[in-house]
């Protein structure tokens, strides 16, 4: 065979260089394929899911097959302590890390996330920006690796780390390309996945606080019950003081059906409005006698559920211990000793009477409270002023006095505490002692329930919608004779 022309030779190698050309764009394109296959795979996954911790799993089981590595970790960037954490890390040890910390800088990571560069490193432990803060923790050798930054809207929330390629290969360039055009999809992804975690928090939050005040307003609602099931809402007789009866035996007393009955049909009248759903505002009144009336009003320092239960026990103490023949500072003297042994921070005012129906007698004793006043047939008012006391729960030694008065038939007490005096309205003036005066003053022509009700009309008219600063109770005592 003869030698082939040399034309014919350069068209021959022509060809075979066009079909190593065909040959290499089949490969290339089979390999952007391959990768635009993986990143679709990627893209897919990511958007699978909207929960964190489905959505790091995805990404952590995708990335590390799609670079062929042995484990792989998401490290999250804290910006409130410049700190990056691993929110998940998967392979053998990928448990052990998750409660490392690293700051900003440190390591490879932390150099990554402070940077915004990414690396592929061949020889881990021969890099000056090595850390084996993580290695030495889980004693997971680390031979080489890949780090991207996860950027989102110019913000690096995190970064993307794969390690050790598997049969002891190296990661190659196009394997770093890969996992960078993984980090950014996954960034918005998981911004996004982080604000519904956010949300669903809030939202639980919400709910978790919601029935919470819904709670708590059931047990308010239920300790304003208690609480007005200790004040009074008629006279009765107090059952704990023993009479003999004919025979010379001890009897428990009862209410009286006939003198005690009759008499306190009309003589006395009460109100209490708390600031709150409970307060520490409290009256209380009983007959200790046939003729003799037990009326007392206080106010406990504080307001709400600590108030409530001062309150509480100082009534169930003036209850248990109040007897037929003991004078009101009496009363107030052994309640206070029992007080100041619980060594409570609060005290209360506190203003307390027995008053005999039939004589007009009145033994009173003040605790430091607002003075109350007679109101006279005339309307004219005269205050019911004594030796003052500190209040209950001040002074361990303190010894209350007993004043006396004397009221004639159809004259009337009023007491009050300083939710009625001290009320303010928007510009935070006062309604003061000298309003309530005048009031009563004017009205003393209205029966018990008219006047006690337009002295609350009027406070609430002065007040003017602001809202009611302290609790508020008034009491209203006649003298009715037999």
């Amino acid at each position: 065979m003869g030698v082939l022309p040399y034309g014919w030779l350069l068209a021959v190698l022509i060809l075979l260089l066009a079909l190593g050309a065909v040959d290499w764009r089949r490969r290339t394109a089979e390999r952007e394929l391959s990768r635009t296959l993986q990143l679709f795979e990627v893209s897919q996954e990511m958007n699978s899911t909207i929960y964190k911790q489905d959505l790091l799993q995805k990404i952590m089981d995708t990335t590390s097959r799609v670079t062929d590595a042995e484990a792989s970790s998401v490290i999250l960037v804290d910006t409130e302590k410049g700190e990056l954490f691993f929110e998940l890390a998967l392979g053998e040890k990928g448990g052990q890390i998750r409660e490392i910390r690293l700051a900003m800088g440190e390591g490879i990571a932390g150099w990554v996330a402070q940077s915004g560069e990414s690396v592929k490193i061949d020889d881990a432990a021969s890099d000056s920006r090595w850390s084996s803060k993580v290695a030495n923790r889980v004693d997971y050798p680390t031979r080489n690796l890949m780090c991207v930054p996860m950027t989102n809207k110019g913000m690096i929330i995190g970064v993307l780390q794969v390690l050790n390629k598997r049969n002891g290969k190296h990661f190659s360039d196009k394997d770093l390309k890969l996992l960078q055009s993984i980090a950014s999809p996954t960034a918005i992804s998981l911004e996004n996945a982080m604000l519904y975690e956010a949300l669903e928090k809030s939202i639980q939050a919400l709910k978790d606080t919601v029935a919470a005040k819904e709670r708590m307003e059931s047990e308010l609602r239920i300790a304003s019950d208690i609480q007005l099931g200790f004040l009074p809402q008629r006279v009765t007789s107090l059952r704990s003081i023993p009479e003999k009866s004919d025979a010379g035996l001890v009897n428990g007393s009862v209410e009286t059906p006939t003198t005690s009955g009759l008499l306190m049909a009309d003589c006395v009248r009460s109100m209490i409005r708390p600031a709150r759903e409970v307060g520490g505002d409290f009256y209380d009144y009983f007959m200790v006698g046939d003729s003799k009336l037990f009326f007392t009003l206080g106010d406990v320092s504080d307001k709400g559920i600590p108030a409530a239960l001062f309150m509480a026990v100082t009534m169930t103490l003036i209850k248990g211990k109040m007897k037929a023949d003991m004078t009101p500072g009496q009363l107030l003297t052994e309640v206070n000793r029992e007080l100041y042994k619980d060594e409570s921070a609060m005290f209360a005012t506190i203003f307390c009477g027995v008053l005999d129906m039939v004589t007009g007698e009145l033994i009173y004793s003040d605790g430091g409270h607002c003075t109350p006043y007679t109101v006279r047939e005339d309307g004219g008012l005269e205050p019911l002023v004594g030796i003052k006391g500190l209040p209950l729960g001040v002074l361990e030694d303190m010894e209350y006095c007993d004043n006396t008065a004397c009221l004639q038939l159809g004259e009337r007490i009023l007491l009050y505490t300083d939710g009625i005096s001290e009320a303010e309205d928007l510009q935070l003036q006062q309604y003061g002692v000298s309003r309530l005066r005048e009031l009563v003053g004017s009205e003393h022509h209205l029966d018990m329930d008219a006047l006690m009700l337009r002295i609350l009309q009027d406070v609430d008219s002065f007040t003017a919608g602001a809202k009611q600063s302290d609790d508020i109770a008034m009491l209203l005592i006649k003298c009715v004779g037999k």
